[in-house]
C-alpha cells in the first residue's frame, strides 16, 4: 500500500513518468540487496524506503528548474536525493552530479547510472573539486552553517541551496544567519509534517 501511494504521488503531482516509476523501482531493488552487506540506509527504513527515501527526495523537483544549469548533490550517500533527481530528469543537457567520499558508495552509484542509463555522474569529495552548478541540495550532509560556509568557499557561481531539514529547521537557519543572511524560504515537507525544506538563494 506504501508504494502505491508514493508512486501515486510521485506520477500525479511530482509529474514523474512511467519510465521513471520503472527506474525508481529497480534503484529500489539494487539498493535493498546492497544493503545486505553494506549500511547504506538504515535497516529499519528499508520498508519504509518509498516514503522515507524515495518520495522525500523526488518533492525537490517542485523546486528545480530542470530546463538549463546543472545539479550538484553534498554527500549524496546511496543517492539521495541525487539519483532520484537524475532519474525524473529528461534534460540531457541538464547534469546532475554526486559528491560522495565514500569509494563503496561510489562503486554503487557508478553501476546505478550505468545499470539506469541516467545522466549523472559520480564525484569525490567536494573540498577537492570546483563546483561550478546553480542548483545545490543535500539532505543528511551537515549543519546548515555548516552547508552555507561550504557553499559560499567552493561555489564560484550564483546558486540556490535547496536542504531538507527535521523539525529544528527554522532554528538552524537563526543560528546560520548571525553574520551572513540571505533570501530564503521554508517549504513544508509533504512527507513529514515536522519537516522542512530550506531554499536559499546565494548571490555571488
Amino acid at each position: 500500500m506504501q508504494e502505491i501511494n508514493a508512486i501515486k504521488i510521485l506520477q500525479e503531482n511530482l509529474k514523474f513518468t512511467d519510465n521513471s516509476i520503472t527506474k525508481l523501482k529497480s534503484f529500489r531493488e539494487k539498493l535493498i540487496i546492497a544493503n545486505q552487506n553494506h549500511n547504506f540506509i538504515s535497516k529499519n527504513t528499508e520498508n519504509d524506503i518509498w516514503v522515507r527515501h524515495i518520495l522525500d527526495s523526488a518533492q525537490l523537483v517542485k523546486f528545480i528548474d530542470f530546463n538549463n544549469g546543472s545539479l550538484s548533490d553534498l554527500g549524496t550517500g546511496a543517492g539521495f536525493p541525487g539519483i532520484v533527481l537524475a532519474i525524473f530528469n529528461e534534460n540531457k543537457d541538464f547534469h546532475v552530479k554526486l559528491y560522495e567520499k565514500s569509494p563503496v558508495k561510489r562503486k554503487f552509484l557508478d553501476k546505478i547510472i550505468r545499470d539506469l542509463n541516467i545522466k549523472a555522474t559520480v564525484k569525490e569529495n567536494i573540498y577537492e573539486q570546483e563546483l561550478q552548478s546553480n542548483v545545490i541540495v543535500c539532505r543528511a550532509f551537515k549543519k546548515l552553517d555548516q552547508v552555507i560556509q561550504v557553499s559560499r568557499e567552493i561555489i564560484k557561481k550564483s546558486h540556490k541551496l535547496i536542504i531538507l531539514k527535521g523539525q529544528n529547521a527554522q532554528e538552524e537557519v537563526n543560528n546560520a544567519f548571525k553574520n551572513y543572511k540571505y533570501p530564503y524560504k521554508l517549504e513544508k515537507s509533504i512527507t513529514d509534517s515536522d519537516s522542512r525544506i530550506i531554499i536559499i538563494q546565494i548571490d555571488k
